[in-house]
């Protein structure tokens, strides 16, 4: 026989006490048990071979009213919480936010990264940092106006590196160690923990802890690719990138996603020599074609040197000069540099949780299944954030996370929908998206038509000399509804919410284009693309009425 303690939110007097226990009544495996209002509590005696714990729960938060807000601890030897999460990143932060919320007893288990994980660490505050270091360095060098002679601008990255290491210290200290800091029911543990079944882990090899309830929220980190001689050679990663207080006066990057584009451009634009060395056709290569081709347009433009659809042969060292041997349109070809950084997409950071143990499946990439209420195959275990096979973004990870508690132990049965997920590229001119392209809508079977609208046609990049890029709309043909944007354009980001809504509450595509947008905006473009279906722009006063 086994004894369970639940803390139960919901109840209001005596009566809701008796309500919960009717529920139970007959109820096979159920030996004794004891409902206290006052104690706000629920006490069960149990065989387990008939009922489980979970299943008693279940029943808890299927009347509506009531659910369990956690586990009171049995004390046992091994302590007990309601709600371990591993990790330490932003969405164990969420969680443990959440969890705070519902007066849940909480352990955060982090190994690796800093607590703040990599966004605040190694990611987006950093990289954003140093991209607008890099943009205002461009500025200095070039100017799109007749009558402004620009004079450059004296760099001291070791000064730069500084200040972005104060910014990274400040906003994980405020942004994350703060804000958990006063959270009476919440440990915080350094070490690394592996399951010893469903229910405990072990950490650093040592301590046993019991949890009701598991988020895995470990993150992710670069996949290095197998090519002869990299790793014996040494590489960079944005891990140990950042770090350097000494500016590489040449760097090759491996890979063509969205981080090797960022850093690439930011560090050629503080005057390091990059090369770029892609694998794939094209950079970008999940986006369409002319997404990419007009970016890589504007990057070769400033002088960054990008190369495509490469083999690459091996990878040397020697009188501290990186060599990269590649094969490109059938031709061999090597290039050197004093650093090789690598970014050339994620791995999941699973290895170490001993998966084996408590049965949890995995992809055949070591992601961590979920369903879409970010439950596994283990119910009492969830997952969220880059360990799980999702769209890898900070807000993702922290929504996720919020997410999963809020599964687990209020019975709210939510799930994900990532349809209109806004993104950005943080090149200049940056990459913005959000829905689906005409790729995806053609594989769906969805009727669809694109417009597209040069930023040579939309009145602010006119006025701004800047007319690089271009916005697309993808629309239902049938319905008129708004199925997708993708752009390309500096600060294009900033136009991505208001497509991302309208394609979350299938605001037609005709609204858009009779809505009023304020003139000489960026977002104008969104209207002049969606007028574009049904007329030619350049027939319109300037003020597209």
């Amino acid at each position: 026989m086994k004894v369970s303690e639940f803390k139960i939110k919901g109840m209001t007097c005596d009566q809701c006490a008796v309500s919960i226990a009717g529920k139970f009544e007959g109820l096979k495996g159920i030996i004794q048990k004891d409902i206290s209002y006052p104690d706000g509590s629920g006490k069960f005696e149990y065989d387990p071979d008939e009922i489980s714990k979970q299943e008693i729960i279940d029943v808890i938060n299927s009347t509506g009213h009531y659910s369990v807000a956690g586990e009171i601890p049995s004390g046992n030897d091994e302590v007990q919480y309601d709600l371990i999460i591993i990790g330490g990143g932003s969405a164990a932060f969420s969680a443990a936010i959440k969890a705070n919320d519902l007066g849940l007893s909480t352990l955060i288990v982090n190994d690796g990264l800093p607590f703040g994980g990599t966004c605040v660490n190694v990611g987006c505050v950093p990289s954003k940092n140093l991209i607008r270091a890099a943009e205002t360095v461009y500025q200095t060098n070039y100017s799109r106006f007749e009558g402004i002679q620009p004079k450059g601008a004296d760099i001291d990255y070791g000064s730069l590196i500084q200040g972005k290491n104060k910014l990274v210290a400040d906003l994980q200290q405020k942004k994350y160690m703060d804000v958990v800091s006063n959270f009476d029911n919440l440990k915080m543990l350094k070490g690394m923990a592996e399951f010893l079944d469903e229910n405990t882990i072990l950490v650093n090899g040592k301590d046993k802890y019991k949890g009701m309830k598991f988020l895995i929220a470990t993150g992710s980190t670069t996949k290095i690719p197998d090519i002869k001689g990299l790793k014996e050679t040494g590489y960079l990663t944005n891990v140990s990138l950042f770090d350097l207080e000494k500016q590489p006066k040449s760097m090759i990057v491996l890979g063509g996603g969205y981080i090797a584009l960022e850093i690439a451009q930011a560090y050629h634009r503080l005057g390091t020599k990059v090369t770029l060395l892609q694998r794939s056709d094209h950079v970008l290569s999940k986006q369409t074609t002319d997404i990419a081709g007009e970016l890589t347009l504007h990057l070769r433009n400033e002088g960054l040197d990008i190369h495509t659809g490469l083999r690459f042969i091996e990878v040397s060292y020697k009188d501290l000069i990186s060599r990269v041997v590649i094969e490109e349109n059938g031709e061999r070809k090597v290039f050197e540099a004093e650093k090789i950084l690598v970014s050339t997409g994620i791995k999941p950071n699973t290895e170490k949780l001993a998966v084996v143990r408590s049965g949890l499946e995995l992809t055949e990439h070591g992601f961590v299944k979920v369903n879409d209420q970010l439950q596994t195959n283990i119910l009492n275990i969830y997952a969220a954030g880059d360990c799980i096979n999702t769209p890898s973004y900070v807000y993702t990870a922290a929504f996720e996370g919020k997410l999963a508690v809020e599964n687990a132990f209020t019975g709210a049965n939510k799930k994900f929908d990532y349809t209109s997920l806004p993104w950005v590229v943080f090149t200049d001119p940056q990459i913005a998206g959000a829905g689906m392209d005409e790729n995806e809508a053609l594989e769906l079977g969805i009727p669809h038509e694109i417009a597209i609208v040069s930023l040579e046609n939309v009145p602010r990049s006119i006025a701004a000399n800047d007319t690089r890029g271009f916005i697309k709309l993808i629309r239902n043909s049938e319905t008129d509804e708004l199925l997708g944007i993708r752009v390309v354009a500096p600060e294009g980001g900033e136009l991505i919410m208001q497509a991302s809504l309208a394609i979350k509450y299938g605001i037609k595509v005709d609204e858009i284009a009779n809505s009023l947008y304020p003139y000489l905006t960026l977002s104008e473009g969104v209207k002049l693309a969606a007028i574009t279906f049904n007329k030619d722009i350049k027939e319109l006063s300037c003020c597209a009425v």
